[in-house]
């Protein structure tokens, strides 16, 4: 059995703050072994089921966050960047489930530290009308390749983000949110112990659930920040600009999409 694990930070327990977050912060270092410490967990959770092969994406920033010295010495480990699927590389139809880890809400929404894939470049993503954050958009590429997302960690409002596209997925909220940068967090020990029972149940479990799948043809829709981000973004050929703010592309899968959507980030990003 093949589990893949894809872990952000800002879902971790701790984690409020851009100190924690970005690469100069003061408290970064320290997130970064809060993230390894929730992952290890997953990894204990998922070897009690069973599991033989668990492979770790780093899908944070520069994505070289987890303390590879510290991983458990059971998993792989993707690291670095640029990756073609970013938070989602290195899955393929090899793999039995996935597990998110640290994940946190879409951008404009109340959870900690929310927002979509860069805080200064995106408003908001939308796929066939329906809006996306980083969850959804990760597990419907991990359903493309038809693997289920069988557990999701983070922040209250991300577990309500993630039934609310996924039912009967298994959630552990490991803080619950008071504003965008204000947590009440659960401790560290119950942290540890809640995701790797959960992960054991989830393992375990998971014929109850299925691939998410969004229906192709896919009609996506990026909104920017400010309308100077749009212009850059209009400058690929496959986009097409919808208004002052928002760009659009048409195709015919959600990897294609995710690609697309990934290279206006690039694009952007030095600009936002």
């Amino acid at each position: 059995m093949k589990l893949f694990i894809s872990a952000d930070i800002e879902g971790v327990s701790g984690v409020v703050d851009a100190e924690h977050t970005g690469r100069t912060g003061r408290e970064h270092d320290r997130a970064r072994m809060y993230m390894t410490q929730e992952v290890n967990a997953c990894i204990e959770g998922a070897l009690e089921a069973g599991v033989r092969e668990v492979v770790v994406n780093d899908s944070h920033g520069t994505m070289r966050n987890i303390l590879f010295e510290h991983l458990h010495p059971k998993a792989d480990l993707i690291s670095g960047s640029p990756k073609k699927l970013a938070m989602v590389e290195g899955l393929t139809e090899k793999f039995d489930a996935a597990i998110f880890i640290g994940y946190h809400t879409r951008m404009g929404t109340n959870g900690i530290l929310n927002h979509t894939f860069h805080g200064r470049a995106i408003r908001n993503i939308r796929v066939n009308g329906n809006d996306y954050g980083e969850f959804g958009l990760n597990a419907a590429v991990a359903g493309y390749y038809g693997v289920p997302v069988v557990m999701v960690s983070g922040c209250d409002l991300l577990s309500e983000e993630a039934t609310a596209l996924i039912p009967n997925i298994n959630t552990i909220v490991v803080k619950k949110t008071m504003n965008r940068t204000t947590a009440r967090n659960v401790s560290m020990k119950q942290t540890h112990e809640k995701i790797r029972s959960m992960t054991l149940q989830a393992i375990k479990e998971r014929v109850n659930n299925k691939p998410y799948l969004i229906q192709a043809p896919l009609h996506v829709e990026v909104s920017f920040m400010h309308t100077g981000l749009a212009d850059i973004a209009e400058t690929l050929p496959v986009v097409k600009r919808v208004d002052h703010l928002t760009v659009a592309i048409n195709t015919d899968t959600i990897i294609d999409a995710y690609r697309y959507i990934r290279s206006l980030i690039m694009m952007v990003g030095s600009y936002a």
